[in-house]
């Protein structure tokens, strides 16, 4: 297991549109208001407390969780740096980029001073269990986004979520992939409420839901789908270069997110 260690606990105390402000060259596909949604999920965590962030890339959405964690929540995460899953249109193929994106995580990191705060497990997920202890307060998913492995994470990391916690994942109701694997787990599931949505990051939280509690969590969710079937649609558009035709359905030119 590949793993660097955190050797303090201590966030840096900066403000969110302090550490928005400094993530201009830090390359990723976290909108401001997405991650506005991760800082106010981390600030709600108390000492003791356990994030746990699947698919870390450059680490935008690392430092954001690092910085807002109050002192003493434990922060793990877990990006493999392979070369696969990097982004649109980058699933395989990348394997010269696998050890720059590492090195580059790492360094960003450290420029804003979170390194300190952060054990990351530079495994695959359905592998990186064995390096996490204990329930999650705060899980948030932006891995694989092929249906499978996306499934996967949903159903073996999000039984660990404890009562009562959050659970993000990004790329809900853009990526078909992600989509299908929530269709297929918290749309009719009866643990995680949906709580709504930034752009394609959803929010949910742990709980028992009843027969009703279901039967809304599955109308909440099903009302995404129309925004689903239009990100679809420009991402087809934007692939075969009809930007013009993508700006019909009021995109402005760039992958939805």
């Amino acid at each position: 297991m590949d793993t660097t260690s955190a050797t303090s606990t201590e966030p840096p105390g900066r403000t969110f549109a302090e550490v928005w402000g400094g993530l201009d060259a830090v390359a990723g596909w976290l909108t401001r208001a997405q991650a506005a949604r991760l800082w106010d999920a981390a600030s709600r965590l108390v000492a003791g407390d356990q994030i746990v962030e699947i698919g870390s890339f450059h680490g935008r959405s690392a430092i954001v969780l690092a910085s807002a964690a109050p002192t003493g929540v434990r922060i793990t995460t877990i990006d493999p740096h392979a070369g696969n899953d990097r982004g649109p249109e980058e699933i395989d193929g990348f394997a010269s980029e696998a050890e720059r994106d590492h090195r580059v995580f790492l360094a960003n990191l450290s420029a804003a001073g979170v390194s300190g705060r952060i054990t990351h497990l530079r495994e695959f997920s359905d592998a990186a269990h064995p390096g996490v202890a204990g329930e999650v307060a705060l899980l948030y998913i932006d891995g694989a986004h092929r249906f499978a492995p996306a499934r996967s994470d949903i159903v073996s990391w999000g039984d660990r979520v404890s009562a009562g916690g959050t659970l993000l994942i990004h790329d809900a109701f853009s990526s078909i992939g992600v989509t299908l694997a929530l269709m297929t787990t918290t749309f009719a599931g009866g643990h995680f409420r949906y709580v709504g949505r930034s752009g394609s990051m959803v929010e949910y939280r742990r709980g028992h839901l009843g027969l009703a509690g279901r039967l809304g969590n599955l109308a909440r969710q099903a009302a995404q789908l129309p925004w689903f079937v239009r990100n679809v649609a420009v991402k087809v558009l934007i692939t075969l270069r009809a930007k013009p035709v993508a700006r019909l359905l009021g995109s402005d030119g760039t992958w939805p997110y």
